[in-house]
């Protein structure tokens, strides 16, 4: 094939080689360049440079705001389209390049304004159309909706408003008709992994995140995504790692990202340092408040946690939840009926909504809805429906045992109440009533009467005593019930312990008779009764000696 060839090749001399070489070598990169590789930080100070030099660019000013903007420095490019906007000369498609500027920074109003300053195009009625979803118009909303045409950007803003109203599904579903359509857009992979994320995908979410990574190995969003992917597939300290490799790529420059590395760097550290990062990010990222909130419910401070979310109107599901979560949280602790009320609610606008009902946390929603009105078999419906994700979950063991003992499911209850591993949990007083009732119901008395030796001296001890006292006597448990209230009336020698306590002495001696309990258990019985100065102990103890001494059982 070399032999074929008809052209000779055109041979420059070494001088004029070299001349070259020196001409590249000193010869500027191009803008473009810049622009067409997203090196926004290159493209900045390139502009700098020439700005500094003297040398003139068409447009300076504009493409310092197109950087800046598309660094995340929404602050910076906001100034500029000001300035822009000032002149005389400038074109009112400034405004609408203005008002994005003001939309990224929370300053929806201010964007309104703006954007109807600009003139009737596709881009002003997405950013109309995008800012009646942040003011809940829906009338608006419709309008701009009707008027978006067939074009990508219009369906991939329609896809967003899809995505921010969890409507995740139908999100994908466009998304996957664009990557169709135009098999080059693969940055929508990115959005498809974080609708995936949201439906609780991770491992589908990571799949796809990979695709958009192996093109851009350095976007923030994907490396934070996957980082996430790895903190709920795995632990925090695999989405750490995952997430120091954005820290490493993400430039100072780009502020977006340095929150995003902040705020998550707090949730995958379990909540160390959340009162130092969290509160300064409650304006720049949404999940802020929500985590900040989370965190004060853990810390068992609901007044905190009711501050941030009182005057919260909820729009997704998440929001509507924790909104659930601390009325319901506030309401048991004040007793509240107006709180629980609303809390039940909240869970039921979740649970019942389309997009939620079949969704995990959706379930959970009814669940706790049906939980405060008591209605634990429809309780019983919706965690068992969840309950193969949630196996060494604390929390939903706990609730889990809670409705299947209302139901009078003991046998299981008792089984859900043992899977809980947290200490703090397993001794708080609910659970060790409940555990110890179970304990009693399925036969197993001297458990119960265990749980309650371990207990320190205190107020709750003395009422699950009391639990065991009466438990155990209507369960025909009689030792440990004559136990129990043998301690309740040293403490307090009332009247009605003295009666539980001859009751279940009483109840244990049948049971010797009977040839249910030890003969043993008869020399306890006597010694208990003499605890008590009550004139009865006497005759009772006569009748017990002389059934003794006729079968030769030693009761001394």
């Amino acid at each position: 094939m070399i032999l074929s060839r008809t052209k000779a090749v055109k041979m420059d001399d070494e001088g004029s080689k070299s001349r070259q070489a020196s001409h590249k070598k000193k010869q500027l990169p191009h803008l473009n360049d810049f622009f067409e590789k997203r090196d926004y930080v290159g493209a900045l100070t390139l502009l700098e440079f020439l700005e500094g030099s003297n040398q003139h660019v068409d447009k300076h000013e504009e493409w310092v705001a197109y950087a800046s903007f598309h660094l995340g420095d929404y602050r910076k490019a906001l100034q500029m389209y000001k300035g822009i906007a000032s002149k005389a000369e400038s074109n009112d498609e400034v405004w609408l390049h203005l008002a994005c500027c003001c939309f990224f920074l929370g300053m929806y109003e201010e964007a309104e304004q703006a954007a109807k300053k600009g003139p009737k195009s596709s881009l002003q009625n997405r950013l109309l159309f995008h800012l009646s979803h942040k003011f809940g118009d829906e009338q608006r909303l419709m309008s701009y909706h009707e008027q978006l045409q067939n074009i990508i950007e219009d369906k991939m803003s329609l896809a967003s408003i899809h995505y921010l109203r969890s409507h995740y599904q139908e999100a994908i579903d466009t998304y996957k008709r664009l990557v169709l359509e135009n098999s080059t857009m693969v940055a929508l992979n990115a959005y498809i992994a974080l609708c995936y994320y949201k439906l609780d995908y991770f491992d589908v979410s990571q799949e796809v995140i990979n695709v958009y990574l192996m093109s851009f190995p350095d976007s923030a969003i994907a490396l934070n995504l996957k980082a996430c992917n790895h903190f709920r597939l795995y632990n925090g300290k695999a989405a750490e790692a995952e997430l120091m490799t954005l820290k490493e790529k993400a430039s100072e420059s780009f502020e977006f990202a340095q929150d995003l590395i902040r705020h998550n760097l707090v949730v995958f550290r379990d909540g160390q340092g959340a009162l130092q990062i969290w509160p300064k990010l409650i304006d720049v990222i949404p999940e802020a408040r929500l985590n900040l909130v989370i965190h004060f419910l853990r810390q068992n401070d609901l007044d905190e946690a009711f501050k941030l979310v009182k005057d919260l109107e909820p729009i997704t599901p998440p929001e509507y939840i924790l909104k659930g979560v601390v009325n319901a949280s506030i309401g048991q602790e004040q007793e509240s009926t107006d709180h629980l009320k609303l809390a039940q609610q909240y869970f039921q606008l979740v649970g019942g909504s389309a997009s939620e009902c079949d969704t995990i946390p959706g379930r959970q929603c009814m669940a706790s809805c049906f939980f405060l009105l008591k209605q634990f078999d429809d309780v019983l419906v919706y965690l068992r429906s969840v309950q193969t994700y949630f196996m060494t979950d604390d929390v939903f063991n706990f609730n889990y045992g809670q409705a299947l003992a209302m139901e009078n499911n003991w046998k299981e209850a008792e089984e859900a109440f043992l899977l809980v591993q947290s200490e703090d949990v397993k001794s708080e007083y609910t659970y060790l009533s409940w555990l110890s009732r179970c304990y009693i119901m399925n036969k197993k008395p001297r458990l119960a009467w265990e749980l309650y030796l371990r207990m320190d001296t205190s107020g709750d001890s003395y009422m699950l005593l009391q639990l065991i006292a009466h438990d155990c006597y209507r369960m025909g448990s009689f030792y440990y019930s004559a136990k129990a209230f043998d301690v309740l009336e040293r403490i307090d020698p009332s009247p009605d312990y003295w009666e539980g306590k001859r009751g279940a002495c009483v109840g244990v001696f049948q049971q010797i008779i009977a040839g249910n309990e030890p003969r043993d258990s008869l020399r306890e019985m006597v010694a208990m009764l003499r605890n008590s100065s009550n004139p009865q102990v006497e005759p009772i103890i006569r009748v017990m000696k002389k059934w003794a001494k006729d079968k030769r059982v030693p009761v001394m």
